[in-house]
């Protein structure tokens, strides 16, 4: 079972069900779409969402107590590879207010301090200025351009930035 996570505003509580249809909702809207897979991708679905409940690999991200976005995470545990990478989404609403890097701090301390991972990875589109300067916030740092990385809710595909963070450059 995930851990609720918490500090000040925002809260990590595991991913339920009954949030998929309010989260397929949100991805459907401007300022998140424009960013989050083709329409035909099953990661834009709320049988999506509910699916990663019930494997319990996504966090519902709640501030002041309303639902406002989506974290989900992998854990590579090959011992020799070993390491996390995470996604993230929040409505329009709670854009801009720093709730985005909050989420990114609770689940990144949580990987690192209870899961044991030293590396975390995350993989924005480069176009994504604004996210990616969220992600630079709490301590990712560029690696390099995945070419042609992403179909995009256009049906075109778009390069992707690989960034990552060491336990130690976590802010």
């Amino acid at each position: 079972m995930l851990p609720t996570l918490a500090d000040g505003r925002v809260a990590l509580r595991a991913l339920a069900v009954q949030d998929a249809p309010a989260l397929a909702a949100i991805v459907e809207r401007p300022g998140v779409r424009e960013w989050w897979g083709s329409e035909e991708s099953d990661s834009r679905s709320a049988e999506g969402f509910a699916e990663e409940a019930r494997d319990e690999v996504a966090f519902a991200i709640e501030v002041d107590g309303a639902l406002a976005g989506w974290l989900g995470f992998h854990e590579e545990l090959e011992p020799d590879y070993r390491h996390a990478s995470i996604d993230i989404f929040l409505a329009p609403e709670a854009q801009g207010g720093g709730h985005g890097p909050a989420a990114l701090r609770l689940a990144a301390r949580w990987l690192i301090d209870e899961r044991g991972h030293h590396r975390i990875t995350i993989d924005p589109a480069c176009a994504n200025a604004r996210a990616i300067r969220a992600y630079e916030s709490v301590g990712f740092r560029p690696v390099g351009v995945m070419r042609s990385y992403e179909r995009g809710p256009d049906g075109a595909w778009h390069d992707g930035l690989l960034m990552d963070m060491l336990a130690g450059e976590l802010r």
